[in-house]
C-alpha cells in the first residue's frame, strides 16, 4: 500500500479544526481518519485531535482487529470512547461547551475494508478512475432530500446545507454508521467537507487519477481548493493498493 495525507488552514478561517491520521498496527491492518471540528473558539481543533488521537493510539495498540464482526465492534467502541473523552474534556473545560467534531474512518486488513462515520466528512472508494461515495452525510438537507422534501439540486445551495444531525461532543450516546465494503478497489479517499464542497467528484477524480505522485495529488487538490476561494478547512487521507 501507499498512503499519504494532508491537512490545509484554507484561505479564510483563522485556525484548522481538521485532523486527519493514517497508521498501521502490529498486523499491518491500515486505520484511516479525519475529523473535522466545530465549535470556533469553543475549541473545535481540540475536538477533533481528541478524536483522531485516541482512534489511532488505540488502533496501534493492539495487534489485529480480529474478524469483522470484531472489526465492528472495535469501531463502535473506540467512536464511543472518543465521544466519552470530548464530554471529559468539556467538564474539566467549561469555556469549551459546544465543541465537538465529524469523524469519518476506514479500516482496510487483507480480508475486508470497513467504512464508519458521523457527521458530513466522507469516505470514497477509488475504482477504475472514478470516485464513489460511500458514507452517508448524517445532515439536515440529506434528511430533507431522504424525505423527499428536497431535491438533491436544491440541497446543494440549501442554506442550512452544513446543518449536522450528528457529531461527537453533541450527544452522550453516539452510534456511527458501518459500511462493509467490497476489496476490489484501486484505492480510498477520506476527506471533510471543505475539499467537496469546494470541487466536486468529477474534478476530484481527474486529479486522482492523473499520473502524479500521491504528495503531488495531495497538493493539488489543496492548491484547487484554495484557488475557489479557501473558505474552509480541508484534510485529505489517501491510499492506493500496492499495485496501483
Amino acid at each position: 500500500m501507499i498512503y499519504n495525507y494532508i491537512t490545509d488552514p484554507g484561505k479564510v478561517r483563522e485556525r484548522n479544526e481538521d485532523s486527519v491520521i493514517v497508521v498501521e498496527n502490529l498486523s499491518g491492518e491500515i486505520l484511516m481518519c479525519v475529523a473535522d471540528g466545530m465549535g470556533g473558539h469553543k475549541n473545535g481543533e481540540v475536538a477533533s485531535s481528541i478524536a483522531t488521537s485516541h482512534i489511532s493510539k488505540r488502533f496501534e495498540e493492539i495487534s489485529s482487529v480480529g474478524n469483522k464482526d470484531d472489526a465492528v465492534n472495535w469501531m463502535q467502541s473506540v467512536i464511543t470512547e472518543a465521544n466519552v473523552e470530548i464530554f471529559k474534556y468539556v467538564a474539566e473545560h467549561p469555556e469549551s461547551t459546544g465543541m465537538g467534531t465529524t469523524v469519518v474512518m476506514a479500516i482496510l486488513t487483507d480480508n475486508f475494508l470497513l467504512f464508519g462515520n458521523i457527521g458530513d466528512s466522507s469516505g470514497y472508494v477509488i475504482k477504475n478512475g472514478k470516485l464513489h461515495k460511500v458514507t452517508i452525510d448524517h445532515t439536515l438537507v440529506n434528511l430533507l432530500v431522504k424525505s423527499g422534501e428536497l431535491t438533491e439540486e436544491e440541497a446543494k445551495d440549501h442554506p442550512r446545507k452544513n446543518v449536522l444531525m450528528k457529531a461527537l461532543g453533541a450527544t452522550q450516546n453516539v452510534e456511527a454508521d458501518i459500511f462493509n465494503v467490497e476489496l476490489n478497489i484501486d484505492g480510498i479517499m477520506l476527506c471533510s467537507d471543505g475539499l467537496t464542497n469546494m470541487l466536486n467528484d468529477t474534478q476530484i477524480s481527474r486529479v486522482l487519477d492523473s499520473e502524479s505522485s500521491i504528495e503531488e495529488k495531495l497538493d493539488k487538490l489543496i492548491f484547487k481548493c484554495n484557488n475557489r476561494g479557501g473558505n474552509d478547512n480541508v484534510s485529505i487521507a489517501l491510499l492506493y493498493r500496492e499495485d496501483k
